[in-house]
C-alpha cells in the first residue's frame, strides 16, 4: 500500500509539473489569439459592410469605392489609401481617404502613367501585388513630386483584375518606413478583387443607361418622323410641313438651328424655305443668297447624293452659304440632300455654334427625315401644278363656254331660217316644185334639222362638263313619260314595220327627278332603236323598280353590237359598227345619254349579243320627294288623291303649295293622255283640270272622264286662263275657276265637291277666349 501511495504520488507530482506548463503556454500565446481573433472580427465585419455596399453598387457605386478604401485603410493599419481607375492611357482617382486635397489636385494634373516609373504602373504591368519598403531608398521609383507632398516612405498596390484586363489599382501609403506584412497583402488583394466587381457593375450600369438614353432617343425620333409623317400626308401646305421638318430635325439631332431649302432646277440653285432657331437677320439674308449647285457644299452635298458634314468652319474654305453661316457665329454644319430617286428636291441644313463632328446616328436620323422633306416637297409641287392645270382648265372651259354660247346665238337664227323656208316651200305655199326640187328640199330640211340636234347635244353636253346643267326636279308620272316619249317615235317606226309595246310593272307610279331630262334619254334611247332596227322589227320598253329606283330599259331585235364597239359607241362622236344607217346621228346622244343620267344620280348599261340585238338601260333614284311621297303612300293609304293636270311647271308647284297640309295627296300630270293614265290608275277623290294641254285638251279629258264608268263621278275643278265658265260647268265640271287662282278659292272649291273635309287640320280655328 506504501509504494502504491508513493507512486501515486509520483504521477501527481508530475502531473502537477505537466499542468504547470500548460498554463504557461496558454497564457502566452492568449494575447497573440485574441489579437488574432479581434483582427479576424474586424477584417469580418469590414468584409460584410463592403459586401452590403456591393448590393448597393448599381445605384452608388461611389459609396461602395469609398467604403472599400476606408476598410482596407483602417484594417492595414495606415495612413491613406486609394483606388486608381485606367481611363484615356493614365491613371485618375477615383476614392480615397487620408490623402490631403492638395494631393488629390496634384495627380488630377499630373496623372500617374502607365509605365514603371510608379508602383501603381509596375502592378499593372506585371498584374501582382507589389510594395516598395522605402521609396527613397528605392533608384527605379520615379513619382519623388508626388512623395514630397504626401511625404509618404512605405507603398503597396494591388491590380484591379477585370476579365484578365486591368482596370485599375487599390494604392496603400504609411508615412514611416513599415512594410506591410503577408496578411495586409492578402487583405489588399480581396479588396482589390471586389473594387473591380464595383467597377464591372458601373461598366454594365453605364452600359444600360447608354443603351436607355439610346433607346429613349431612337422612340423620339420614331415618334418625331410620325408626326411629321402624318403632317405630310394631311397637309398640301409646303411651308407649313417644312417648318415641322427643320422644328424636329434640329431637336432631335442635337443641334442648335437649320433650314430646309427647295432646288429650283430651271436656275441650279437652292432657295431657303423654311429655318429653325436662326435671327430674323439670318434668314432674311440666307433668301437673298443663291446657293449655288455647283460651288457650294449643299450643293456638292446634293450632286454626290450623301450628307456632308463639316465639324468645324474655320479649317475649310467658304463658299457665300458657309461664310454668312460663319460670320453669324455657327461653327459646325451638316447638309443632308433631299432627293426623290435621282432628282434634285432640295437640302436639310442643321449648324451647331461649337465645333465637332456629327455621329453616324445623327447622320442617319437626319437622312431619314431628309426623306419626310422629299415627299412633302413633291406633294406640293404636284399639288401647285394642279392647281396651276387647274385654273388653266377653267379659263379654257370659261372661253369654251363663252364660243359655245356665241355659236349658239350665231347659228341658230340662219338655222331658224333655212328649216323654216325648207318647211313653207315643202308645203307648196309659193307654188308647185318638181320632183328634184322637192328631193333637194327635203335633204336640206333634213341638214338643218341634224345640225340644230347636233348644236343642242353640244350644249347640253358642255353644260354637264362644266358642271352648269341645273336640274329641275318635279314629280311626274312614269308612264306619262314613257307614253311621251313613244309617242314621238311612232310615226317613224310604223313607216318601217317596226312593232312598239311598253310594259310598266306594277309599283311603278310616280318618280321625283328632272322630267325634261327623263323623256331626253329615254327619246334619245328609241330614237337610235328605231334608227338600228331592220324594217318588220320590234322594240319593247320596259320600266320596273329596282331597289330605290326605276329602271327603264328599251330593247330591239336589230343585228347587235361588236364586242368591241359596246364601250366606245358612248364616246363623243362614235356610233360603232351598227350596219347600214338610214339617217345621219351626231354621234354626241349616248355620250349625252350617259352623263345625263349620271347627274340624276343613276347609271346606264348595255347587254347585246350580235344578230339578237340590243338593251340600253338606265336607272334613276325615285328621288327625296318621291320617297317621301311612296313611304307616306305606305304608311296614309287610305288619304284622298287628287290629280293636278296642268302643262305649265310653275303653275304645278303653286297648286301642290296650296294643297299642303290639307290631309290629301297629289299627283302631278303634263299632258292630257298621262292625266287620263294617271287618273285610271289611282281614282283619285278629285281633279284639278287645266284646258289649255299639249296633245287632249281639257275639254277632251272632261268628255272623256264623264264617258267613262270608273271616273264619271269623280269631281272635276277647272282652273284654267280661259274664261269658259259656262261651257266647263255644262261638260261635267263641279267648278271652275279662271286663272289666276287663289289658295282659299281652290280650298273652297275642293270643299263645295265634298273633296276635302269641312275644317283642314292646317286651318283649324284658332280661339281668342282666354281659359275657362
Amino acid at each position: 500500500m506504501s509504494a502504491e501511495v508513493a507512486g501515486e504520488r509520483t504521477v501527481s507530482r508530475e502531473e502537477a509539473m505537466i499542468m504547470g506548463r500548460g498554463r504557461q503556454i496558454t497564457q502566452e500565446e492568449s494575447e497573440t489569439l485574441q489579437r488574432d481573433l479581434a483582427d479576424a472580427t474586424e477584417q469580418f465585419a469590414a468584409m460584410n459592410e463592403v459586401l452590403i455596399a456591393l448590393g448597393r453598387s448599381a445605384s452608388d457605386p461611389d459609396a461602395v469605392l469609398d467604403s472599400i478604401v476606408e476598410s482596407v485603410r483602417r484594417l492595414c493599419r495606415c495612413e491613406a489609401a486609394a483606388i486608381m481607375l485606367i481611363e484615356g492611357g493614365h491613371f485618375v482617382l477615383s476614392s480615397s481617404v487620408g490623402f490631403s486635397d492638395e494631393y488629390v489636385s496634384y495627380v488630377g494634373d499630373h496623372p500617374f502613367n502607365l509605365d514603371r516609373a510608379s508602383l501603381l504602373g509596375l502592378v499593372t504591368a506585371d498584374r501582382n501585388i507589389q510594395q516598395i519598403p522605402d521609396v527613397l531608398t528605392d533608384p527605379e521609383y520615379g513619382r519623388q513630386d508626388v512623395q514630397r507632398i504626401v511625404r509618404f516612405r512605405t507603398v503597396m498596390a494591388a491590380p484591379m483584375l477585370l476579365d484578365d484586363e486591368v482596370v485599375g489599382a487599390l494604392s496603400l501609403v504609411r508615412t514611416a518606413v513599415d512594410p506591410f506584412d503577408d496578411r495586409a497583402l492578402a487583405l489588399v488583394g480581396a479588396f482589390a478583387a471586389q473594387a473591380a466587381v464595383v467597377v464591372r457593375n458601373v461598366h454594365l450600369v453605364r452600359a444600360l443607361e447608354e443603351r436607355s438614353l439610346e433607346l429613349g432617343r431612337k422612340v423620339e425620333q420614331l415618334e418625331a418622323l410620325s408626326e411629321v409623317g402624318g403632317i405630310v400626308s394631311s397637309s398640301l401646305v409646303l411651308d407649313e410641313v417644312l417648318s415641322n421638318i427643320i422644328m424636329n430635325a434640329v431637336r432631335f439631332s442635337g443641334c442648335d438651328g437649320g433650314s430646309i431649302m427647295e432646288y429650283i432646277e430651271e436656275e441650279r440653285c437652292f432657295t431657303v424655305r423654311s429655318a429653325y432657331a436662326s435671327s430674323p437677320e439670318l434668314l432674311a439674308k440666307l433668301r437673298t443668297i443663291r446657293v449655288e449647285l455647283e460651288t457650294t457644299l449643299v450643293g456638292r452635298s446634293a450632286r454626290e447624293g450623301h450628307p456632308i458634314a463639316v465639324a468645324d468652319l474655320n479649317t475649310v474654305a467658304l463658299d457665300p452659304h458657309l461664310r454668312l453661316l460663319h460670320d453669324d457665329g455657327w461653327r459646325s454644319v451638316l447638309a443632308v440632300p433631299v432627293l426623290r430617286g435621282e432628282r434634285i428636291i432640295g437640302a436639310l441644313v442643321v449648324r451647331r455654334k461649337t465645333p465637332g463632328a456629327f455621329s453616324a446616328d445623327t447622320i442617319e436620323f437626319l437622312e431619314t427625315f431628309a426623306g419626310q422633306s422629299a415627299l412633302a416637297v413633291w406633294n406640293a409641287q404636284l399639288f401647285r401644278e394642279l392647281e396651276t392645270k387647274t385654273a388653266e382648265l377653267q379659263v379654257v372651259s370659261q372661253h369654251k363656254s363663252e364660243f359655245l354660247a356665241s355659236m349658239s346665238h350665231e347659228l341658230r337664227t340662219p338655222l331658224n331660217a333655212v328649216i323654216g323656208f325648207s318647211e313653207v316651200l315643202l308645203e307648196r305655199m309659193f307654188g308647185e316644185l318638181n320632183e328634184r326640187q322637192d328631193e333637194y328640199l327635203r335633204d336640206i330640211l333634213s341638214s338643218g334639222r341634224h345640225l340644230l340636234q347636233l348644236l343642242n347635244d353640244i350644249l347640253d353636253l358642255s353644260k354637264v362638263e362644266a358642271g352648269r346643267m341645273q336640274l329641275e326636279r318635279s314629280v311626274f308620272s312614269v308612264r306619262g313619260a314613257l307614253d311621251y316619249g313613244l309617242s314621238l317615235v311612232r310615226e317613224r317606226a310604223a313607216a318601217h314595220g317596226i312593232a312598239l309595246s311598253l310594259e310598266i310593272e306594277d309599283g311603278v307610279d310616280t318618280l321625283d327627278s328632272d322630267e325634261l331630262r327623263f323623256k331626253q334619254v329615254l327619246l334619245n334611247l328609241l330614237s337610235n332603236a328605231v334608227k338600228f332596227t331592220p324594217d318588220g322589227g320590234r322594240i319593247a320598253v320596259v320600266a320596273k323598280r329596282q331597289d330605290d329606283s326605276i329602271a327603264v330599259t328599251v330593247a330591239d331585235n336589230g343585228i347587235g353590237i361588236p364586242p368591241e364597239d359596246r364601250e366606245r359607241i358612248f364616246e363623243s362622236f362614235q356610233q360603232g359598227r351598227r350596219g347600214t344607217q338610214r339617217e345621219e346621228g351626231t354621234g354626241l346622244g349616248l355620250t349625252l345619254c350617259r352623263r345625263i343620267v349620271a347627274l340624276l344620280g343613276g347609271s346606264m348599261w348595255l347587254q347585246s349579243e350580235l344578230g339578237e340585238g340590243s338593251i340600253f338601260g338606265f336607272t334613276v333614284p325615285l328621288g327625296p320627294i318621291g320617297e317621301r311621297a311612296r313611304r307616306m303612300a305606305d304608311a296614309a293609304a287610305d288619304l284622298p288623291v287628287i290629280v293636278v293636270v296642268d302643262d305649265d311647271r310653275a303653275s304645278l308647284d303653286l297648286m301642290t303649295a296650296y294643297l299642303d297640309g290639307l290631309g290629301v295627296r297629289v299627283a302631278h300630270a303634263r299632258s292630257g293622255e298621262e292625266g287620263l293614265e294617271l287618273i285610271r290608275s289611282v281614282t283619285p277623290a278629285a281633279v284639278v283640270l287645266d284646258i289649255r294641254l299639249p296633245g287632249l285638251d281639257g275639254w277632251e279629258v272632261l268628255e272623256r272622264m264623264r264617258a267613262d264608268d270608273a271616273s264619271r263621278s269623280i269631281p272635276i275643278i277647272i282652273v284654267s286662263i280661259l274664261d269658259e265658265q259656262q261651257r266647263g260647268l255644262s261638260a261635267g265640271a263641279a267648278d271652275y275657276l279662271v286663272k289666276p287662282v287663289a289658295r282659299e278659292s281652290l280650298v273652297a272649291a275642293l270643299r263645295r265637291a265634298g273633296t276635302l273635309p269641312a275644317v283642314p287640320s292646317r286651318e283649324a280655328p284658332v280661339s281668342t277666349k282666354g281659359p275657362t
